[in-house]
């Protein structure tokens, strides 16, 4: 994935995670705590991803700056990525 791409995924999941607080807000108003769990599931979701996200475009950055090849940075898993600390 290149930096476009990968800047193209972030606008894309920052849009949606606005529009699923928006709508978490009218849900819990509304007292239908079904609507509440489900954006919560998928905000967790977008959160992730989000950090994926992040992390591949720090390994790109690194290897051009080292003077590697930026597609050889990987996306790593949602496990590994939960394991950093920092």
């Amino acid at each position: 994935m290149d930096d476009a791409k990968i800047a193209d995924e972030v606008e894309a999941l920052e849009a949606e995670e606005r529009k699923l607080r928006h709508d978490e807000e009218v849900a819990a108003e509304a007292g239908r705590r079904d609507l509440v769990e489900a954006e919560k599931a998928r905000l967790e979701e977008i959160r992730l991803r989000l950090k994926q996200l992040a992390d591949l475009q720090h390994q790109r950055t690194a290897l051009r700056n080292a003077g590697g090849d930026p597609a050889d940075a990987q996306m790593r898993d949602a496990k590994t990525i939960e394991a950093y600390r920092g």
